[in-house]
């Protein structure tokens, strides 16, 4: 099968939670016979100048770096691309880029959508925006010939609101990269086992600010709290946390990281924290997970699928909750079930197993009769 697929930046090592989940999904379709092109945006692939990443296509394709017009025009381009070359299928990823599906179906091409999450319910999206992202998510699920959901939450509550049929998904995760040097992290004066992680991108869903607070109030002598990522573009509210972090003794910003250096922050990390308000099925928090960090999340539907014990939740924006299991999560020996996690989090989430449903998926709807739904 031939597959075009629109809607993210590009990979690899590009932000986002597509990117990561593409990036890991389209080599091993490859690896089960499937040719794969990915359009992805110019302006983000400067660091990568190949055009073929472990047997994926990369098409590149410019793209406007301007917030709010960017993935809008991108998929627009990148689905014209898609016409004209005639795919087998054309794989569109998220609610925005779905905007486009119905001009897909009239050039009467198949279309699998992936829904990673319910994108105008986040608060940095006008009104404008909201309207053409819930005009994706409709047209997702009355025009593509299918639909998957990252998570159970999601899929039921597009369920609820279409009567639609999805798959659900979920994203995966890798064997870690467990980097014993402490090289990058004694750059920053950062002790093993003595600094609580966040790794996402600067976004006013993630909460940023709760753990932040939470961190001034816990008391936690030579703890350091470690914030990794930046936003998709710069902004008053990437300002006011960088700011926030500055002015905030033991925290400190190391903007996006990736390969080894994320890697070495991953592997010597004694705490994670997830304070999101929006997840589609947080691939951090499996990250985490696979290198045996103990975790805290907040008590979102997503986070929740993951499913920890209840102690390694809190109640979103509780910020008292939140200090208080620092204190206490900082006190215990975290080093102790490293392994144990490691081992359930990457039997649990194989990307193989991934890899094996999306391709049922694609084999389903080139079963359907040419023009059906």
């Amino acid at each position: 099968m031939r597959i075009i697929v629109v809607g993210l930046r590009g990979f690899p090592k590009v932000q986002g939670g597509i990117e990561k989940h593409s990036e890991h999904l389209y080599p091993l379709l490859v690896e089960n016979g499937c040719q794969i092109a990915v359009v992805v945006r110019s302006p983000y692939m400067r660091n990568y100048p190949g055009s073929l990443w472990r047997g994926v296509q990369l098409r590149r394709i410019w793209a406007p770096k301007i917030g709010g017009l960017e993935t809008f025009a991108h998929t627009f381009f990148g689905v014209l691309y898609a016409i004209f070359k005639r795919p087998d299928i054309v794989h569109v990823h998220a609610v925005g880029p779905s905007f486009w599906v119905p001009l897909l179906r009239l050039f009467n091409q198949k279309v699998v959508v992936t829904i990673h999450g319910l994108d105008y319910e986040r608060k940095k999206f006008g009104l404008v925006a909201k309207t053409i992202l819930l005009l994706g998510e409709k047209w997702a699920a009355k025009y593509a010939n299918k639909c998957i959901a990252v998570s159970q939450s999601v899929a039921d509550k597009l369920r609820t609101k279409y009567k639609i049929d999805l798959a659900v998904i979920n994203n995966g995760i890798d064997s870690p990269l467990l980097i014993q040097e402490t090289n990058f992290i004694r750059n920053y004066n950062l002790a093993p086992s003595k600094y609580i992680l966040l790794v996402s991108r600067i976004d006013p869903d993630k909460r940023h600010i709760d753990l932040i607070e939470a961190f001034e109030q816990a008391n936690l002598n030579n703890w350091k709290l470690v914030l990794v990522g930046n936003s998709d573009h710069p902004n008053k509210f990437e300002k006011e946390v960088l700011n926030k972090a500055a002015n905030t003794k033991n925290a400190i910003s190391l903007g996006f990281r990736t390969g080894k250096e994320l890697a070495e922050l991953y592997s010597h990390a004694a705490l994670f924290v997830l304070p999101s308000a929006k997840e589609g099925f947080p691939i951090v928090l499996l990250e985490a997970l696979s290198y045996g960090i103990t975790t805290l999340a907040s008590d979102i539907a997503p986070n929740l699928e993951i499913g920890l014990a209840q102690e390694h939740y809190y109640q979103l924006g509780n910020i008292n909750e939140l200090a208080e299991k620092l204190e206490q999560y900082c006190r215990e020996d975290n080093e102790i079930d490293r392994k144990h996690r490691r081992e359930r989090i990457l039997k649990l989430y194989s990307w193989e197993e991934i890899a094996k449903q999306t391709l049922t998926v694609y084999q389903e709807v080139m079963q359907q009769e040419q023009g059906g739904k």
